[in-house]
């Protein structure tokens, strides 16, 4: 059996292409500042390495959140996480050690939010939780930037894509 190729079909599917991918697609970029600086992140580069990048893998999923065509540019200037890192004599892996108190997490960030190349908010903020070990928190016992992502979930809650009221 053959088939007959149509002649709108061509400019039709053009047409198509262009639209998806003229398209806006939310976005979320994100740079560290002389992370080798950052008041709590491993010292050493492979494992300073890694939480930084479970830290992008994190905020690549901010972008699911955001309005079609919107563009969050993230510079984070400092991190402090929840815990304070005791090193092991033995070698191996430090251990985080989380007790409540005044070692709650927190990160100095500066961020624009742009829409069609217009800015619609943009700010420094120092975030922070003093209550991190309250509450129930979506992210599994596991994860070790449980803390963090939670804090940044409130952040970005509450200055990014603010709800509005039901009326």
């Amino acid at each position: 059996m053959r088939t007959m190729s149509k002649p709108y079909a061509r400019p039709l599917l053009a047409a198509m292409l262009a639209l998806l991918a003229s398209a806006a697609w939310a976005d979320v970029t994100v740079s560290y500042v002389k992370p080798e600086e950052f008041a709590d992140v491993p010292r050493n580069a492979i494992d300073r390495e890694r939480v930084l990048k479970d830290f992008s893998d994190y905020f690549a999923t901010l972008n699911a959140r955001l309005p079609a065509g919107q563009n969050l540019k993230i510079e984070v200037l400092d991190i402090d996480m929840a815990g304070r890192l005791w090193p092991r004599r033995s070698g191996g892996e430090d251990i985080r050690i989380l007790n409540n108190g005044a070692d709650w997490p927190r990160m100095h960030l500066r961020y624009t939010l742009e829409q069609d190349g217009k800015v619609l908010r943009s700010g420094d903020e120092q975030l922070s939780n003093m209550n991190y070990m309250q509450g129930i928190s979506r992210y599994s016992d596991s994860d070790t930037l449980r803390y963090e992502k939670q804090m940044l979930d409130d952040w970005f809650k509450k200055t990014i894509v603010p709800q509005v009221a039901a009326r």
